[in-house]
């Protein structure tokens, strides 16, 4: 699949370093104005940047910032791109009040914008900035903005509490509450529920090539992790975390790797509370009722 998009690229004016690229909805919009570009730090230009194939590793900067776009504005789901290479790709940029700009240059860029009466902040130093800075998908709720970064995929109907984390090449499918961490690789089905505190080990976080995913009707307790995958209308408890070789024992009394339930749906895992062995039981989404209506209504 060939695309090809209209952008706005900030460029560092020294080095000619690309910053950042903007891909508005509309191409007629394709443009920008921040204070470090006024004072002469940044240069910014409109730049037409074509993908020949979403398969293919990205092949320059703006490519890059392309790929995280059409994740973001969902024209593309999680793990259906090719991302090898990014980082090596991407620079380092300071995301400031008045712009984007080198870290080198943030001191420069405080005292010729105090000039301006302008206070500078510096909301992160990173290679990816906050998506909704770029992107605001429809029907979404996002807390905390700081906490989702762009190249996230949130699907209509998904909160993200403020102590949620969605990183990019992740996300939600459908309808869901993320109060945990969703990290690269990982997508969280519709009406799943991520507690808070919680974390799901994704490709960047020692899950290697794996892609877990939590499927449909899932709760992943408060402070509980998963490096395997859920099924649809499974739960974790609260504060247990199940690596791939964690032994769990099930109802038949058979002691097995937790991989070798990896996806299968209707699983309840909890640890006894006397013995503290992992135990797995079979269950559905009604043990914990699914998600708030009206805490989900995002109109």
């Amino acid at each position: 699949m060939s695309i090809r998009r209209t952008g706005h690229r900030y460029r560092d004016l020294a080095t000619g370093k690309t910053l950042d690229v903007w891909f508005p909805r509309d191409p007629a919009h394709a443009r920008r104005g921040c204070l470090a570009e006024k004072l002469g730090l940044i240069a910014g230009d409109v730049v037409e940047v074509q993908i020949d194939s979403l398969e293919a590793a990205p092949a320059s900067t703006e490519d890059v910032w392309l790929r995280l776009h059409l994740l973001s504005e969902r024209a593309i789901k999680p793990n259906e791109l090719n991302l090898e290479g990014l980082f090596a790709l991407l620079n380092n940029v300071a995301w400031t009040s008045a712009g984007p700009v080198l870290p080198v240059h943030v001191e420069a860029l405080r005292a010729l914008a105090a000039a301006e009466f302008h206070h500078l902040a510096v909301p992160c130093v990173d290679k990816f900035p906050r998506m909704t800075d770029y992107v605001v998908p429809e029907g979404v709720r996002v807390a905390d903005a700081d906490r989702v970064r762009l190249g996230a995929h949130l699907a209509s109907g998904t909160t993200v509490m403020h102590e949620g984390f969605v990183n990019f090449n992740a996300g939600t499918l459908g309808e869901s509450m993320v109060e945990g961490r969703v990290t690269p690789g990982v997508v969280v089905g519709r009406n799943s529920d991520v507690g808070a505190g919680a974390s799901i080990m994704g490709t960047l976080s020692g899950g290697g090539k794996t892609k877990n995913s939590i499927g449909e009707r899932s709760l992943l307790g408060a402070n509980a992790g998963i490096g395997i995958s859920l099924g649809d209308e499974c739960i974790v408890e609260a504060g247990l975390y199940v690596t791939a070789g964690t032994k769990v024992k099930l109802p038949d009394g058979r002691v097995v790797a937790a991989r070798t339930l990896s996806g299968r749906p209707g699983l309840l895992f909890r640890r006894n509370s006397q013995s503290g062995a992992v135990e797995v039981l079979e269950t559905d989404a009604q043990r914990w009722g699914g998600l708030n209506t009206a805490l989900h209504s995002n109109d």
